[in-house]
């Protein structure tokens, strides 16, 4: 059962045997099932130091104007350097405004 159903874990074959009329303890499903092979990934502590100086984050926040009109601010933040690399400010944002934005940032 558990090699057609890859996904499943003992808890669950083992609510479908008893449902099949096997009185069967979970423990013993889990002793028996057939474990499977996976290749080593890497952790998420890892993933960030491999990735450290290319990660950024960008962030829009919309701030109201006293026109009552709101401006849309763009901000990206660089993680290697912790500082900020662009800020600009639209009034819509659009796609290609946003694009360019991202280019202007990252020649």
């Amino acid at each position: 059962m558990s090699e057609a159903n890859p996904l499943w874990g003992a808890p669950r074959i083992h609510a479908e045997l008893l449902k099949l009329g096997f009185q069967v303890s979970q423990a013993t499903v889990a002793k028996y099932m057939r474990r499977r092979l996976r290749p080593p990934s890497q952790s998420w502590r890892t993933f960030l130091t491999n990735h450290f100086e290319q990660i950024t984050a960008a962030d829009f926040f919309g701030v109201p104007t006293a026109t009552g009109w709101p401006l849309f601010v763009l901000v990206m933040l660089a993680h290697h350097r912790r500082r900020i690399v662009h800020v600009a400010v639209t009034a819509p944002p659009i796609a290609a405004w946003t694009a360019q934005q991202v280019r202007e940032a990252f020649p």
